[in-house]
């Protein structure tokens, strides 16, 4: 099993279609990877909740699952459950966010999610950025729609702990949810760990990757046998 570990992180964007889809998705790897890249510029944007308890919860509960990073954190006000019919709304928030921030890594929702919101955010993020690194969480929920991912964040059993104990600290509003059950949480972070080989783990989707194990010696609009490339 190959690990890829990057040698620096310089920004991060983090996107929800709600409050709280970041953390269940991604808790405990954002843990990880600001512990492990301190001072890191995080860019995160969620989509509806804005002005409410929910905002309030969402932007308590990320400050602390991104101990010593410089956070910037935006929720909107978008209607739940009607992101599809907004979409140019989305796609334009999300081309602001490519002009304002230059991150290495984005956190976002997969596109093979069963919920209607997540999944047009899904669609929109590599629109938007076409050039960069997406990783798409995943969240058990009843439509029942899991499907098998191939890249793996491992996480050691405090860290789990840690994040299960910071949800139900921040995310008052939601603790009667099947995702804020420790048990559900601790099922599916135990089967991705028992998938690569760890205790625990987050699994992601990624749609495209460019190996680059070496610099390019000719310009990608120039062929290397003198032909025009277009």
């Amino acid at each position: 099993m190959l690990t890829l570990l990057p040698e620096r992180l310089d920004g991060v964007a983090l996107i929800g279609a709600h409050c709280d889809d970041i953390v269940v998705g991604c808790g405990g790897t954002l843990l990880e990877l600001c512990r492990a890249h301190p001072g890191t510029m995080i860019d995160a944007v969620v989509f509806t909740g804005g002005g409410s308890l929910r905002e309030e919860e969402e932007r308590a509960a990320l400050a602390a699952f991104c101990p010593g990073a410089r956070l910037r954190v935006s929720v909107l006000d978008l209607p739940q459950g009607q992101l599809t019919p907004r979409w140019e709304r989305v796609k334009r928030v999300l081309e602001d966010l490519r002009v304002r921030a230059e991150p290495g890594l984005i956190l976002a929702p997969s596109e093979r999610d069963g919920h209607a919101d997540r999944r047009v955010v899904a669609q929109l993020v590599p629109v938007a950025f076409p050039d960069h690194l997406v990783l798409g969480y995943e969240i058990a929920q009843h439509e029942g729609d899991l499907h098998q991912p191939r890249l793996y964040s491992p996480l050691a059993e405090p860290v789990l702990r840690e994040k299960v104990d910071k949800m139900l600290e921040h995310y008052g509003s939601q603790r009667d949810r099947p995702t804020f059950d420790a048990e559900s949480l601790a099922g599916l972070a135990r089967l991705r760990g028992v998938q690569c080989r760890a205790r625990y783990a987050e699994a992601f989707h990624v749609t495209r990757l460019v190996l680059g194990l070496a610099p390019l010696s000719v310009s990608s609009t120039e062929s290397p046998y003198g032909l025009s490339a277009g």
